[in-house]
Parts: C-alpha cells; sequence; structure tokens
C-alpha cells in the first residue's frame, strides 16, 4: 500500500475539465488497490503570493499551504496534474508550489546546517500535462521547458525522484475514444501508484 497526494493543478475549480477527469481516474485506480489517497485542489485554496524573501524565509505558511505541506509530508508518491498554459504550468500551481516548497519545510528545519538536507527524500511522482499541441511538438521542438523545470529546479532540488511523466497532446481536439483511452491509463497508474 502507497500513500498518495494528488496535486490538482487545472486553475479552475470547475471539474468539467479533462485535469479532473484524470485526477479521478488516478485516484480510482489507486483505492481500488488499496493506496491511500489525498487530493490537493489547488484552485480552490485560499493563499497569497510570496512576494519578497522575508516572505520565503520568515512567514509562517497560511492555513491551506500548512495542510498542503502535511499531505506532501505524508505520501511516498506524488501525482502532479495540470494543463499547459503559455508554455508552463499555471500561475496558481506556480504560486502553491512556491508557498509549499519553502527551505524551511523542504530540509525539515531553518539554519545553514539544514540548507542541503531533504525532508522529502525517498517520495517519487508522476506528472501528468495535458496541452493543446501534439505533445511531440512540446516535447522535441519546445524541449519540454515546463517539464524539465519542475522535474530538476523543483521536485529533484528537494530530493523527490524518479519523477515519471505523461504528456497528452491535442485536447481540445481529442474524441470520447481517445480520452477514454487516457482515463484507462491513469487508472492503471493509479493501480501501481506509478
Amino acid at each position: 500500500m502507497t500513500r498518495i497526494t494528488i496535486i490538482q493543478g487545472h486553475p479552475t475549480s470547475d471539474a468539467r475539465h479533462f485535469c479532473h477527469a484524470l485526477a479521478d481516474a488516478y485516484a480510482q485506480g489507486a483505492a481500488e488497490e488499496g493506496h491511500e489517497v489525498r487530493l490537493i485542489p489547488v484552485a480552490e485554496l485560499d493563499f497569497p503570493l510570496l512576494r519578497s524573501k522575508d516572505d520565503w524565509d520568515k512567514a509562517p505558511p497560511p492555513s491551506a499551504i500548512a495542510e498542503g505541506q502535511q499531505a506532501l509530508a505524508w505520501a511516498e508518491h506524488l501525482v502532479i496534474i495540470y494543463p499547459l498554459w503559455l508554455g508552463g504550468m499555471p500561475a496558481i500551481l506556480k504560486g502553491f508550489l512556491e508557498q509549499t516548497f519553502r527551505s524551511v519545510f523542504t530540509t525539515g528545519g531553518a539554519g545553514p546546517e539544514a540548507s542541503w538536507k531533504s525532508a522529502l527524500r525517498g517520495r517519487s511522482s508522476r506528472i501528468v500535462i495535458t496541452m493543446g499541441m501534439p505533445a511531440f511538438a512540446f516535447r522535441w521542438y519546445f524541449g519540454a521547458h515546463s517539464l524539465r523545470s519542475l522535474k530538476r529546479s523543483i521536485l529533484s532540488l528537494v530530493g523527490i525522484g524518479p519523477n515519471r511523466h505523461t504528456l497528452i497532446g491535442m485536447i481540445e481536439k481529442m474524441g470520447d475514444a481517445k480520452r477514454k483511452l487516457w482515463l484507462s491509463t491513469l487508472c492503471d497508474l493509479g493501480k501501481k501508484a506509478g
């Protein structure tokens, strides 16, 4: 049994978006295999953006962020789902990650002695990105910048890995049969906690 936290990074809380269906499918598959699942619906959280180094270093996290940090600390596997917006993750998801992955949380303490210790080491992740363009264009022409940044500059930096990914392209033109196939794929990934 694996403890899984799903970060639903779609900026709209309206559950009619495909990102929500993908998260539900993953959660369903995980639950069917006896894994424990917690969901963080980022669009429903109330938190400010960080605006200074003092905020980053010293300000206590808002309650929504503190709850998110607890869900991340509890998890053994993270799933981050978001649509590609302007070549990257939506601003609300980036703001959530900035608030959540403050150094005091990720190192398990404060001060220079804790600067490279990671309280999140040993967790794995699955990143799921939906997009309007073909996934191969995002990967090969655009260099999968958003994905690489999330993997290298955020997750790996705080000790999370391996960091696997699923890229789902042409989302606006996708037919029902293809959508069902993707939902089945996410359900299967949930069963494997992968």
